[in-house]
């Protein structure tokens, strides 16, 4: 499975992102963003099931979300209310999930998101 992400750049604190990952196939994984900031160790933000189910991760909860389209294969993150304390290389993912666990399996190249005034 190949994944590549688009979408990344600056943006002034309380401004909003998307980021875009096109997947070679997306059918039956969840898919899943992660962000690592410098020298900080590299973090889930969220994922969501084939069938829906989702995580996030308390610090974005309420102001990302995941999305995805099987038909297009496809998955996106949109990003609001950003804080410079989102200041990242945010990864897309495939993998697995059970309940509340998630477990990848395939990574895209990464992206940079800057958020600052």
């Amino acid at each position: 499975v190949q994944l590549a992400e688009s979408g990344g750049g600056w943006v002034q604190p309380g401004g909003s992102l998307r980021l875009s990952c096109t997947v070679s196939e997306i059918t039956h994984w969840t898919v899943a963003w992660y962000r690592q900031a410098p020298e900080k160790e590299r973090e889930l933000v969220g994922f969501l099931s084939d069938g829906g189910r989702t995580k996030y991760a308390d610090s974005v909860k309420n102001r990302f979300t995941i999305s995805r389209d099987n038909t297009k294969n496809t998955m996106d993150l949109q990003m609001n209310s950003l804080k410079p304390e989102d200041t990242a290389v945010y990864y897309c993912t495939t993998g697995r999930s059970v309940n509340t666990d998630y477990y990848p399996l395939h990574w895209g190249q990464g992206t940079q998101v800057t958020v600052s005034s």
